[in-house]
Formats: C-alpha cells, sequence, structure tokens
C-alpha cells in the first residue's frame, strides 16, 4: 500500500524556481532555486536551495549585525569567498557565519558545473544590519532605508575583486 506523502514532504527540484534577483541599479543575476521553509509552512528559520550556475555568484559580498548564516554544499566545486580571499569548497562541506563577525561573504561558481546549496538561516532578524564592503553605493542606499551597519568590525579584505572570472572585465 502506498500512502500519499503529506504536503510538508516534497523534494527540492520539484520547488526549484529560475528566478533570481539583481540589486537596485544593476542588472547582473545571482542564484536561483527554492525558499524551502517558507514554501513547507516554516515561521522561525530560512532554509533555502540555492543553484548557482557556473559563472554565477550567490550574491555580492556582505555581512550581517544580526542574521546567522550556514552554507551546506550539496553538489559542485564551488569557492567561498570570505574578506576577499577565497576557498575552495566542495560537496559536503559547510561555512558558519555567526552573526556580529562582520566576515563579508559570497559563493562564487568558477566550474563548468551547476552547484547546488543549502543555505539555512533566520527568518525574523529585526534589528540586523548588513554592509558591503565591495559597493559603497550599496551601502549608501541601506543607510537610507536604514539598515546599513555602521559600526561593523574592521577585517583586512584580501585582493580578490568577488567577482566569478567569467564576469571579471578582460
Amino acid at each position: 500500500m502506498i500512502m500519499e506523502r503529506p504536503d510538508f514532504i516534497q523534494n527540492c527540484e520539484d520547488l526549484r524556481s529560475t528566478e533570481s534577483f539583481s540589486y537596485p541599479g544593476d542588472n547582473e543575476t545571482f542564484v536561483t532555486g527554492a525558499h524551502l521553509g517558507e514554501m513547507l509552512g516554516l515561521k522561525k528559520i530560512a532554509v533555502n536551495y540555492h543553484i548557482l550556475q557556473p559563472g554565477d555568484r550567490s550574491s555580492w559580498p556582505h555581512a550581517h549585525k544580526e542574521q546567522e548564516e550556514f552554507i551546506f554544499v550539496l553538489e559542485g566545486t564551488p569557492q567561498v569567498w570570505i574578506d576577499g580571499k577565497v576557498f575552495d569548497l566542495k560537496s559536503g562541506d559547510c561555512v558558519s557565519l555567526p552573526a556580529g563577525t562582520g566576515h563579508a561573504h559570497s559563493v562564487i561558481n568558477n566550474s563548468e558545473d551547476e552547484v547546488k546549496l543549502m543555505v539555512i538561516g533566520q527568518i525574523e532578524a529585526p534589528d540586523d544590519r548588513i554592509f558591503y564592503p565591495l559597493h559603497p553605493e550599496r551601502n549608501k542606499e541601506c543607510d537610507e532605508d536604514g539598515w546599513f551597519w555602521k559600526d561593523h568590525p574592521k577585517h583586512k579584505l584580501g585582493s580578490h575583486d568577488g567577482l566569478p572570472d567569467k564576469k571579471r572585465p578582460k
């Protein structure tokens, strides 16, 4: 006898979307995937299935004051950009980004294959503030909107520009 599964049991691939996002005034697109936690009724934690195509990155490098993030590599060989340095990742690797550390981050796919990530964080972080170490104009927008992290910890940035190889001007 085959039982019908309840709605809160789903397959990530069945919920996958091709929609992405861009920052205001910019046309670069970033991850696709699914906001699994929201779609499956979770109210306290954000669980996101992120897909990075070759040559894409998850976002502009940024850091959060109050929001914690946890990145788990399901498939592929991405790199994680942390404060201007890149570190190679593989399936099974994870990155923990505790709130308030000021470590700016982004995941980059410089491989020729799709990268699949599970990104977990908080849904509600009402006092969260954010900063973008490589995008001063974005910081101004965040400041105008009341969520720029002015007193973030300062970390010496490495030399990596935060761009995937395929998006770097030649």
